[in-house]
């Protein structure tokens, strides 16, 4: 989202802005009649519609030259792959972005012209000596190139790679679960209980920008400066800007608003607002835990994956191929050689595992910071621009605002269950009752004293052959009418 910010000048400590945004899910269109509309409106209106002092300034403009359309991160396929079906895959082969053609396409370009510029050397330029020089150079590269562990090393590392992606992803700040107990436990429905659950989720979110404007390029460059925190984007309000500034530490501040949350929150129990220690307990223990998410994200950041192990793949792959450039050359089928009798000019198979083992690099290259601007990076941005209307949304206006309660259309309905439409009918299923189930009607009678079978009689009837195959194949016998004497289990005689 695009912020065009009005600001207004700071009132009792509190700074009260408007911002004008363009969103990522408008159209062009839109965005740039924003942007008119914005041109066109004088200061004049916009004072009587706010009633405050509004200084329109050097951001719209620079809104309007770089008025474009809003860059989608994150591809989503799921729809396409919801149901198995004949190549159901091959609709995502089309796919351009975020696709490994996108990513790969210049490396690949290179391989061709160098793998094309050497094969034109050989075949045109050389003299008789000289190729066959580069014959038995290109032999030689050929049989050693397959030593490099390229499989090994490769597989290895993306592994730690998408693991490490998909831990900072479910490692994200969500304010979910800490607007829910701050709407729930932070009572007062007058304007300072407004205000103090308002100021302890703007804290939250205040700590989650400062995270990601710390690790995400992307965030960087809406917020550049703390500025645009507090002017632009109202995360912060004056004063606090300059507590902030004041704190003497070359260290990121972002624990900062947790210390300030902590602080208020107390200053709620004291008041009355929070009712109990309990509360007030729970509330600082879903704070830590939205603390530990922002930390780790910070850790990551900080230490990646050891820089020598990157170069050893790196190189291990690019000197796999550089070798492929001279071993997987079409000699001369003249000469003799093992394995050249064709002369087919492209390499099929050898761009074939190129473009697998270098999209393989490229995959990882592309996960190892999901906090980038590449096609499939969190989108940050988005988060922030959710947390915070959500969270806001949750501890203010919904805040003690519930519905009317009715009863339900169940009410006296003891086999409650949803109805189907036509589309949805093949899913409407009988409840599962166990396996053994299927197994039908057995013999069910019980046997006392003098009907259980003596011991020398079950000797005497041993399983037949044909029983034990059909034992060892899992096959299962069933009788028509089974005799009380055919059980064979063990007694339990004092």
């Amino acid at each position: 989202m695009l912020l065009l910010p009005l600001c207004t000048p700071s009132h009792q400590g509190h700074a009260p802005f408007m911002a004008f945004g363009i969103s990522s899910w408008q159209s062009e269109e839109e965005r740039k009649a924003i942007i008119s509309d914005l041109k066109d409106t004088s200061l004049e209106t916009l004072e009587k519609e706010k009633g405050s002092r509004i200084s329109l300034g050097v951001w719209v403009t620079k809104a309007e030259e770089q008025a474009q359309p809003a860059k989608e991160m994150t591809v989503t396929y799921s729809s396409s792959v919801a149901n198995a079906t004949f190549f159901g895959f091959h609709r995502l082969l089309l796919k351009w972005k975020g696709s490994i053609y996108k990513l790969l396409y210049r490396e690949f370009l290179v391989f061709i012209t160098l793998y094309t510029g050497i094969s034109v050397l050989y075949r045109f330029f050389l003299t008789g000596r000289q190729k066959r020089f580069f014959e038995k150079l290109s032999i030689y590269c050929d049989q050693y190139a397959e030593q490099i562990p390229v499989t090994f090393v490769l597989g290895f590392y993306v592994t730690l790679v998408v693991n490490r992606w998909w831990n900072q992803f479910v490692n994200l700040p969500w304010p979910d679960r800490i607007m829910f107990l701050i709407s729930s436990n932070v009572q007062g429905q007058d304007e300072y209980g407004r205000l103090l659950r308002r100021t302890l989720m703007r804290y939250v979110n205040l700590t989650s920008l400062l995270i990601f404007r710390s690790v995400s390029t992307a965030v960087y460059k809406r917020f550049p400066t703390m500025d645009h925190v507090v002017e632009a984007a109202g995360f912060m309000t004056a004063d606090e800007k300059k507590l902030f500034d004041k704190l003497a530490s070359p260290h990121l501040k972002y624990w900062v608003p947790f210390i300030w949350f902590g602080n208020l929150a107390v200053k709620a129990r004291k008041e009355g607002r929070i009712r109990d220690s309990v509360d007030l307990q729970t509330l600082m223990n879903e704070m830590n835990r939205y603390r530990s998410w922002c930390s780790l994200l910070f850790g990551y950041d900080w230490v990646g994956i050891p820089l020598v192990y990157t170069q050893v793949v790196t190189l291990a792959v690019y000197t796999f191929f550089f070798a492929c450039l001279i071993g997987r050359q079409f000699l001369d089928p003249d000469q003799g050689y093992n394995g050249h009798e064709l002369d087919l000019y492209i390499p099929v198979f050898t761009l074939l595992q190129f473009f697998f083992y270098a999209g393989w690099l490229k995959v990882a290259e592309q996960l190892i910071n999901p906090f980038g601007e590449d096609d499939d990076d969190f989108e940050t941005n988005w988060c922030i621009d959710r947390n915070l209307q959500v969270s806001l949304l949750a501890v203010d206006e919904m805040h003690m605002n519930l519905p009317k309660m009715e009863k339900d259309i169940y009410w006296n309905d003891t086999s409650a269950r949803p109805p189907y439409t036509l589309a949805a009918a093949d899913y409407c299923i009988p409840s599962f009752l166990g396996s053994t189930i299927e197994m039908g009607q057995v013999d069910a009678e019980f046997l006392h004293g003098e009907q259980w079978p003596w011991e020398e009689e079950k000797f005497r009837r041993q399983p037949s052959v044909l029983r034990r195959v059909k034992r060892f194949l899992s096959v299962h016998e069933s009788s028509a009418s089974p005799t009380k004497g055919s059980y064979s289990r063990q007694t339990t005689e004092a």
